[in-house]
């Protein structure tokens, strides 16, 4: 049985601290420098993403110790589980070509799905010092060492709307929706960053034609719902989550704080 609303913001809070402690592995391990290596799929991944990812494992596995787990390197290694009704996603650094380009604006995220919808969600961004959460009814940012939580929400869109769109993955498709909008501004910024900025109102729309797995989306899905956003693919239908059979690969979607009428 899912928990009640309350025990997901307990959730939620459990996730932040997880995130926290991974973040600060990854400083860590920047700090000592970086050694990239190239994956089969020719993506970059270091030690930082290794070591975060293992550590977000042990300790969800305590927390959760019966619902599956689907991380990024894990499965980058052969291992696919299956996913149940519910499952845990985690992806210990997005954004990792902006990690070893030395920029600031990667995240760990770490997400639990219902049902293939995200309910439960953190992304958290170490080296900005931010760390963003969301659960059913609730949606909250806190920054530093700062354990308490604000409340953020999204904004009613603005005229011209402004789009958030990937530093390091630029795709036809997604410039060609963007100029049939029309008079529309942009801020490019990597990793899920992009879901936070809708979630806390700094923006309106997030197309995204390009690939992206599973893991790079649930939580900052998860996020932007409970902040009142919405994600949903180009035909207006519902962005689904536990995909195994695709490999965990995602489709196109756009992104909303407020989606038109």
């Amino acid at each position: 049985m899912m928990p009640s609303a309350r025990d997901l913001r307990s959730l939620a809070a459990a996730f932040a601290d997880i995130a926290d402690e991974a973040g600060t592995i990854i400083l860590d391990i920047k700090r000592r420098g970086v050694e990239t290596m190239i994956k089969a799929d020719a993506s970059p991944v270091t030690e930082a993403d290794q070591a975060a990812e293992k550590h977000i494992i042990q300790r969800l596995r305590d927390l959760l110790p019966d619902v599956p787990l689907i991380a990024e390197e894990q499965v980058s290694a052969g291992v696919l589980p299956e996913a149940g009704r519910i499952f845990l996603l985690v992806d210990p650094l997005d954004g990792t070509r902006e990690f070893v380009a030395g920029r600031a604006e990667y995240t760990v995220n770490i997400a639990l799905v219902e049902d293939g919808a995200p309910v439960v969600g953190v992304v958290g961004a170490p080296e900005l010092g931010r760390l963003y959460a969301g659960a059913p009814g609730w949606a909250g940012r806190r920054d530093g060492t700062d354990k308490s939580f604000r409340a953020i929400a999204t904004r009613t869109m603005t005229d011209p709307p402004v789009a958030v769109t990937s530093i390091s993955h630029r795709d036809p498709q997604t410039e060609a929706w963007l100029t049939r909008w029309g008079r529309i501004d942009r801020c490019c910024i990597g990793s899920s960053l992009k879901f936070a900025l809708l979630a806390e109102g700094q923006a309106d729309v997030y197309p995204r034609f390009g690939p992206t797995l599973e893991w790079d989306t649930a939580a900052g899905h998860a996020v932007l719902t409970a902040a009142g956003g919405v994600v949903l693919k180009p035909d207006n239908t519902a962005f689904t989550y536990g995909k195994r059979e695709e490999g965990y690969r995602n489709g196109a979607f756009i992104a909303w704080g407020r989606a038109p009428s």
